[in-house]
């Protein structure tokens, strides 16, 4: 039996699509090996978000040749398509594919088998207007199942490359991704997380068809789907429609992930992201009345070109008074061939850290003050694994709806399903509880012995 080993690096969207390529890789009866162990095939799915990623990607490339020189090896990814020449020039390197017509590598894999000749695959991927279906039936993780929507981006943000990774906006077709979605709950899972390069921008690209109808589309129609979670949205893309949308279900979870980037307008224009700290708010405000307590979290670049400590502290205070419940705080990071990493001033890097270090403390207590308000509640909890600081413990931790973290005590079984969890102690970055019960579909209701 041909055995194959992946490695992925980056984001969601990333993991997703290497299931996506073990399931073509299983259906052509290859047995899935660990990425340190020796195997026939490697594939290594690669990053290019930031200029490390490429170096990152560069060094699990030659990790994967020195640990056997006679595999064939397999680069697909953002860097894949992005700098194919710079992949296809690592000695070992055998197949190229960039993020497009993965559903070829097996073909390849037998082409290189016979001529021996390295192939490089990758497509100008600026040309592409169609989603390329990848089936994924289940995952590697039982817990939270990623359903990709959408490929692409229109944005050109300054800082960023990846429409050049990944191409211009594709939305997938609805009755796909309500079968996929049906396919996921019918596996077994509980919650599912919406993904895409640019989820909320899914529709964009469809005549009579958007975001908010697929979020009712799902809602109504996948059986016995409990969590729908959005994995991004834009705040220009968080219409009426969608928070009438989310108003009406019971499905939709109250966790929002909207990137701010910056709260100061004059950073907002120079990345070119296409809103002001207004406009944003205005959306915050409209939300918290429907829902006053929905979890909204986000990310910010500290440190852009010629960010002023004015500029840095405009975000400071905005971030303070919209109460965001947690944030990923980023130093901006040259990318190579993107507009900002050619922009005058940039930031010394002692000033950038120490303004992160502002934010993440500022951050910290957010979270800590929303998690706050939920003590002593029960809410609903599906444990992801055990406790790993302490596996002795008898401790797991999942999510709640609304995304606050939680160690309690649980059993195996538990995994995966929706558990009732009360919040005995609240606080960041986990908040404890103690296990109430069990859900299930029959209602019975199930104990931890005492």
């Amino acid at each position: 039996m041909p055995t194959v080993a992946f490695h992925t690096l980056g984001c969601k969207v990333n993991h997703y699509e290497t299931e996506a390529i073990w399931q073509l890789f299983k259906q052509a009866g290859y047995e899935r090996k660990d990425f340190e162990s020796h195997a026939d095939v490697y594939v290594i799915n690669t990053c290019t978000v930031t200029n490390t990623g490429d170096k990152k990607s560069r060094q699990v490339i030659r990790r994967a040749v020195r640990r056997n020189p006679d595999a064939v090896v397999c680069v697909t990814g953002c860097y894949a398509q992005t700098s194919p020449a710079e992949v296809m020039a690592i000695p070992g390197v055998d197949i190229v594919i960039g993020t497009q017509d993965r559903g070829k590598i097996l073909e390849y894999i037998e082409q290189f088998k016979q001529q021996r000749e390295p192939i490089n695959g990758v497509r100008n991927i600026m040309k592409t207007r169609v989603y390329e279906e990848l089936d994924v039936p289940a995952f590697t993780d039982r817990t939270r199942a990623s359903l990709k929507i959408q490929e692409g981006c229109n944005n050109f943000c300054t800082f960023c490359i990846i429409p050049w990774a990944r191409g211009l906006m594709r939305s997938r077709d609805p009755k796909e991704v309500i079968r996929q979605a049906q396919q996921l709950v019918d596996a077994g899972y509980k919650e599912i997380v919406l993904t895409g390069i640019h989820t909320g921008g899914y529709g964009e690209d469809m005549k009579d068809y958007n975001f908010a109808m697929l979020l009712r589309d799902i809602d109504e129609q996948v059986k016995g789907l409990k969590r729908l979670r959005i994995s991004s949205i834009e705040a220009s893309q968080i219409t009426d429609e969608v928070i009438e949308v989310l108003k009406q279900s019971d499905k939709i979870v109250r966790h929002l992930h909207i990137p701010l980037q910056s709260g100061s307008n004059t950073v907002l224009k120079r990345m070119r992201r296409k809103y002001t700290t207004e406009f944003f708010a205005e959306r915050l405000a409209r939300l918290r009345e429907v829902f006053p307590d929905l979890a909204v979290t986000s990310d910010v670049i500290v440190g852009f070109p010629s960010e002023t400590e004015e500029e840095f502290m405009e975000t400071y205070t905005f971030i303070r008074e919209q109460r965001f419940s947690e944030l990923h705080v980023f130093p901006y990071s040259k990318r190579t061939g993107t507009p900002a990493a050619r922009m005058p001033d940039q930031v010394d890097e002692e000033v950038k850290n120490e303004r992160v270090h502002r934010l993440i403390t500022l951050s910290d207590q957010l979270a800590k003050e929303y998690a706050s308000k939920f003590e002593g509640q029960v809410l609903e909890v599906i444990p992801e694994e055990l406790y790993k600081e302490d596996p002795t413990s008898g401790l797991y931790v999942g999510y709640t709806d609304n995304y606050l973290k939680v160690k309690f005590p649980a059993t195996e079984e538990m995994v995966g399903q929706l558990v009732k969890v009360k919040i005995t102690k609240a606080g960041y970055p986990y908040n404890e509880g103690e296990f109430v019960r069990v859900i299930n579909d029959h209602h019975e209701i199930v104990r931890l012995s005492s």
